[in-house]
């Protein structure tokens, strides 16, 4: 049995509101750098990344890795108005809303190795369903998000995750 101690510093519980969000999604071996780069351009051509906070990109795996697969998922969501719709590009949705156990992690380039991804993400997402567990919550089966603070940081991508929960 693995005791994790995690401050209450370290999560934070928080409620997003239902959303309408521009979709993009990649399969491929490295399905975050591709997917970025794609939603990156569509959403600079709309003007949308100028505002993180009015428009914020959230990503997670879809499909997942699976052990002896190189190839996984990610899809990438960015918060957008009624003025936006589907195009050849992006998918829009209705996304529903909340409660999330957040905490904040910070992925650097030179340990982005398979041993890092193991135990740096991965051990950050094990944190947060420990705590769920030990204060009472269920995973709530929506995605688990990952939201960039800077999309674009590159050796220093500060990320916080949001882990769903309901009790």
């Amino acid at each position: 049995m693995v005791v994790i101690n995690v401050s209450s510093k370290e999560i934070r519980i928080v409620r997003l509101e239902p959303m309408r969000v521009a979709s993009l999604r990649v399969i491929s071996i490295t399905p975050e750098l591709e997917a970025w780069a794609k939603m990156r351009a569509w959403a600079e051509s709309k003007g949308l990344l100028g505002d993180l906070v009015k428009h914020p990109v959230y990503g997670f795996n879809e499909p997942p890795p699976e052990p002896g697969k190189r190839e996984y998922g990610y899809e990438f969501w960015i918060q957008v108005g009624d003025d936006i719709v589907s195009d050849d590009v992006v998918e829009v949705k209705e996304v529903e809303g909340g409660e999330y156990a957040v905490t904040t992690c910070v992925l650097k380039e030179e340990l982005e190795s398979d041993f890092f991804k193991e135990h740096g993400i991965l051990e950050s997402w094990h944190r947060l369903d420990e705590w769920a567990k030990v204060n009472g919550y269920k995973y709530r089966g929506h995605p688990g998000l990952e939201k960039a603070h800077d999309p674009d940081a590159g050796s220093d991508l500060v990320l916080d995750l949001y882990y769903p929960i309901t009790k």
